[in-house]
């Protein structure tokens, strides 16, 4: 059983397609599973009933009786969708995410809805209302955040791929603490209708699974353009897959980025294991080649003063008027007033208060303004240094995952839990965290920032890099990217 719990989505479907089982027991399978196993770990919400799961999806499509589990700010008709917090606790989406729709008519079993930090802000899971999730390697541990629900879930063999959501880190990150592939795609790529808002100039979905096959197998059902998002790309669908070619010698000029490297702080094995991690990569051919991004040390405060301030914008409609929590009051003010009180927690109540600030008469233009300047010559920085190297190597954090409580004393350490990734996200690049090992105590892993640049009919487009799994497949490691 722990072969099949632990199993990449091929290896499912091939035993599928060999009917040495049924799609349905498949998802029993998962179900009793999530019922046995989570009631330590925590990362599911709520497990669907197998009748109604079944019955919502198509029975065909290239994920055809595949469980999946779904992060709770991605909106699936006929559920809660609760980001996590009191002021959702009660709302039932009335329509699909356009993901979520997706995943249905390619026939995946979408079996519940995974544990998350409070509507996406937090990097430990430890700020939802509802539960705290815990790493399944080390339970003391956390398994990183927002998304922690859905990487515990992958990495304890409760499903085999799950959806999280990414503003500046929430993918990559706890599929680091956990043990997986997780991706960030190029900013567009994956719709945004029906992923529950923090940062819109930040936000993307993305993926976590066990190898990078299962990953681009995944992104090729939900990616391409929807009319429902004009923030989406004029991309066509397409089948991911087919970019990961065993064609031996790698040939790619890697970017090691110098300053992520130089950081203070690095635990031992992490560093040991990233170097020994670009040996690897100069054994298979690569050219690897030191450069430096400036502005990127200064991507942390960036990213600190536009999530809040777009994270104030957004959350401004949750006021008990049209849906969601209503805290009854004496008055309209109070009952907006109180309404917040009660439904929003701390993280996020200080985060909307940060972001008012930043965009204040007096302040907007020191802080807000400034973050805008920097962020665009960030992405300058990078469209230049991508007309040298093809993808850049960096690091997902230099510490392995934490245990509960190590920042709550010290709010600026966990804020600067984004450091490495927040630069992708502010520049809308896809990123990709793939594993690299374990070190004494609990499992670390690389982050390989998958980037290449392309020009099309005159149009600068970012496409997707896709990297075989060395986790899986240490003697391989090969790069391709997407022709669109």
């Amino acid at each position: 059983m722990n072969k099949l719990a632990f199993a990449s989505i091929r290896q499912l479907q091939a035993m599928r397609d060999k009917k040495d089982l049924t799609s349905s027991e498949l998802l029993s399978f998962f179900l009793k599973r999530c019922a046995t196993h989570d009631t330590d770990i925590k990362s599911v919400i709520e497990c669907f009933e197998q009748q109604s799961i079944e019955k919502a999806c198509t029975n065909e499509g290239r994920l055809r009786g595949i469980p999946g589990l779904i992060k709770d700010n991605i909106c699936q008709k006929g559920r809660i969708t609760s980001c996590a917090s009191k002021m959702l606790s009660s709302f039932v989406s009335p329509y699909d995410a356009t993901a979520i729709d997706r995943l249905k008519k390619q026939g995946a079993f979408l079996i519940g809805r995974a544990n998350m930090d409070e509507f996406a802000m937090g990097s430990s899971t430890e700020t939802s209302s509802i539960q705290r999730t815990k790493n399944p390697w080390d339970l003391s541990r956390v398994p990183g955040g927002s998304s922690g629900g859905s990487a515990a879930a992958v990495a304890a063999g409760l499903v085999p791929w799950a959806l999280g959501s990414e503003t500046g880190g929430s993918v990559r990150q706890p599929a680091a603490f956990c043990g997986l592939v997780g991706l960030k795609p190029t900013y567009g790529l994956v719709s945004r209708s029906g992923l529950i808002a923090y940062g819109s100039s930040l936000d993307q979905i993305g993926i976590f699974s066990r190898t990078v096959y299962d990953n681009a197998h995944i992104l090729s059902a939900i990616a391409g353009h929807d009319e429902k998002d004009s923030t989406t790309r004029s991309v066509p669908a397409m089948d991911y897959t087919q970019f990961l070619k065993n064609d031996g010698k790698l040939g790619l000029k890697i970017g090691v980025i110098e300053n992520a490297m130089k950081v203070e702080g690095f635990d031992k094995e992490v560093f040991s294991a990233l170097e020994d991690s670009l040996a690897v990569f100069k054994k298979l051919g690569a050219n690897i080649k030191y450069v430096s991004l400036p502005t990127m040390d200064y991507a942390a405060a960036v990213y600190f003063i536009v999530s809040r301030a777009e994270a104030a914008s957004n959350l401004a409609r949750y006021d008990g008027v049209r849906y969601g929590l209503r805290v009854p009051s004496d008055s309209l003010k109070h009952m907006y007033k109180n309404t917040r009180h009660d439904g929003f927690g701390e993280e996020v109540k200080a985060r909307i208060l940060i972001g008012n600030y930043v965009l204040s008469a007096g302040h907007a233009e020191a802080f807000y303004q400034n973050a805008q300047k920097v962020r665009r010559q960030m992405g300058k920085e990078f469209d230049a240094i991508f007309q040298e190297v093809d993808i850049l190597f960096a690091p997902v954090h230099a510490q392995p995952a934490f245990k509960f409580g190590t920042f709550a004393d010290n709010k600026l350490e966990m804020d600067l839990q984004d450091y490495f990734t927040c630069a992708m996200n502010l520049t809308g690049n896809p990123a990709l965290a793939v594993p690299l090992g374990f070190n004494s105590l609990v499992q670390i892993y690389l982050r390989a920032y998958c980037i290449v640049q392309h020009i099309l009919m005159k149009k600068k487009l970012h496409g997707i890099l896709s990297i075989q799994n060395i986790f899986h497949n240490i003697s391989y490691l090969y790069f391709s990217c997407s022709k669109h």
